[in-house]
């Protein structure tokens, strides 16, 4: 291939949104589960977790976008296997998302640095408020998952001034009796709106006596153009 990647096929809603806002035209093939922005209409390849790879290679990307938690290595694995070009991000904290984007973007896409992104990096770069607040966040029940350590979600907390009551699990998403959440001394409990679509009739009920809010999963979870605003309105919600 001569030049920067034109035809790109994203396995991870996040960046289908940064590129679909930032790259729109080279942007080919995003998965069943790719929502952002509104009204996004391009082939869909299925799911994170299970994408019909042969509707992929059938779009002729020159570059593949995926994600080490979202999507599985088998699938990377074959994908290239059948000469595919697969670029892996692997995104832990608000750190590793910025560099992470701006190597796309800039090195990979050879665009330069989206304003979205220097706007995100200037709003995160800010001191977390105070005083510090303990919190949970449940991602999903039956049985109870929670936001645990080495985590995009845990970084964003504690860039919030909140404290993850488990955040030094030794899991990333540990599950976590319903007497254990109710005693783990949390002042706070978010109830994202994504994996588990909690409500106010699905998920309050739970935690009587203790503060819980609802938030949206994709200013919790998602690194893309979202994060330009992610900050301020999880503050809006949270304080």
């Amino acid at each position: 291939m001569d030049g920067p990647p034109g035809r790109i096929v994203s396995l991870v809603p996040s960046l289908s949104e940064a590129l679909a806002v930032t790259v729109p035209d080279r942007l080919v093939g995003v998965t069943d589960w790719c929502t952002h922005p509104p009204g996004l209409d391009l082939p869909r390849v299925r799911g994170t977790k299970n994408p019909d790879r042969s509707a992929v290679a059938a779009l002729r990307p020159d570059l593949v976008v995926a994600n080490q938690e979202e999507n599985r290595r088998i699938d990377v694995d074959r994908l290239r296997a059948a000469g595919v070009p697969v670029w892996v991000t692997v995104i832990e904290s608000l750190d590793d998302a910025v560099r992470s984007l701006r190597r796309l973007f800039v090195d990979v896409l050879a665009v330069g640095e989206p304003g979205w992104l220097r706007t995100a990096a200037d709003e995160w770069s800010r001191p977390a408020p105070q005083p510090a607040s303990r919190v949970v966040v449940p991602i999903w029940r039956d049985p109870w998952m929670v936001v645990g350590s080495r985590t995009f979600a845990g970084d964003v907390l504690a860039r919030l001034g909140l404290v993850n009551v488990f955040g030094t699990s030794s899991e990333r998403y540990p599950r976590v009796d319903l007497a254990e959440l109710r005693s783990a001394g949390a002042e706070l409990v978010l109830l994202p709106d994504e994996p588990y679509a909690f409500t106010d009739d699905d998920g309050p009920e739970a935690f009587p006596g203790v503060r819980t809010v609802l938030v949206s999963g994709r200013q919790l979870t998602w690194y893309g153009p979202s994060l330009a605003t992610a900050r301020a309105e999880l503050l809006d919600r949270v304080r």
